[in-house]
């Protein structure tokens, strides 16, 4: 500083033209003011070297110290709590939590485990159906199977026709008599060798289980060698004769055959009775 009061310009040129002492102090001041002002923010066109430098520097100075303020100030506050979230995002959030609860489901599928106490059912097998066994039925009598398969078709037609015991032995007695229990076709009617037949005989036109004639009116030569038309032919003429339950069998056939030998029925009884007692069971 100069005795007059005056600031000297360190960063000038030290020449006198550079300052002049006729201009007041309040002058100066002022204008030393202005300068601040000035190069803070813009710096002058065309400045003086000494003057640029000076302005420069205390620009920068001024704006790191409120770039230093601005962090000591309001920068830590910051940092140090951050700002409590606002009413809308807190509401975004409970909407958002609430959405996924409903979406989930409220409780987990569980498989049941099979009680402790409670036993698997058990799959009841079915029962079996009870198979009905056909009752073999063996030949009895010295009869062959042949002539034990005749004897069950008599045994059978007459039970259709519903006649007692008695009436079926004195037709197996019968037969076994006339035909030894073969279906017999006759040499003198070809026409009933064309229908199954076991034998053949001689005797006229006589056919069949009970050589009955076509000729004497007991049917077609077709319908006589059908061991069950035949059958109930004998058990329908057998039937008309009055009381022949209480006849003897011999008596009883011979009214019906008609043969030139009634009494050889009667050797046949009881092996007609064995039979019908083995095929009726």
């Amino acid at each position: 500083m100069r005795s007059d009061g005056t600031l000297d310009d360190p960063f000038g040129s030290g020449r006198p033209a550079d300052r002049s002492d006729d201009t007041p102090s309040t002058n100066r001041s002022t204008r030393l003011q202005g300068l601040f002002r000035r190069t803070r923010f813009w710096a002058p066109m065309n400045p003086r070297p000494g003057r640029t430098r000076l302005a420069v520097a205390t620009g920068a100075a001024c704006c790191l110290g409120l770039v230093g303020v601005s962090q000591a100030g309001f920068g830590a506050p910051e940092r140090a709590a951050a700002p409590a979230p606002s009413a809308e995002v807190a509401e975004r959030t409970e909407a958002d939590v609430a959405s996924r609860a409903s979406a989930r489901p409220t409780t987990a599928p569980t498989t049941a485990a099979p009680s402790a106490t409670a036993s698997p059912k058990a799959t009841a097998k079915p029962k079996p159906k009870p198979t009905k066994t056909v009752r073999q039925i063996v030949p009895v009598a010295g009869l062959d199977r042949t002539q034990m398969n005749n004897a069950k078709k008599i045994v059978q037609a007459g039970k259709e026709m519903g006649v007692p015991r008695r009436a079926l032995v004195i037709a197996v007695a019968t037969a076994m008599q006339e035909s030894t229990l073969l279906n017999y076709a006759s040499g003198v009617l070809p026409e009933s060798q064309n229908y199954p037949h076991q034998a053949i005989g001689w005797d006229h036109d006589s056919v069949g289980l009970f050589q009955q004639r076509p000729s004497s009116g007991w049917g077609t030569v077709e319908q006589l060698m059908d061991p069950e038309y035949a059958t109930k032919a004998f058990l329908s003429a057998l039937e008309e004769i009055p009381g022949w339950q209480d006849l003897p069998l011999s008596v009883a056939a011979q009214a019906v055959q008609i043969s030139a030998f009634p009494d050889a029925y009667a050797q046949h009884e009881w092996r007609a009775g064995e039979v019908v007692a083995e095929i009726l069971g």
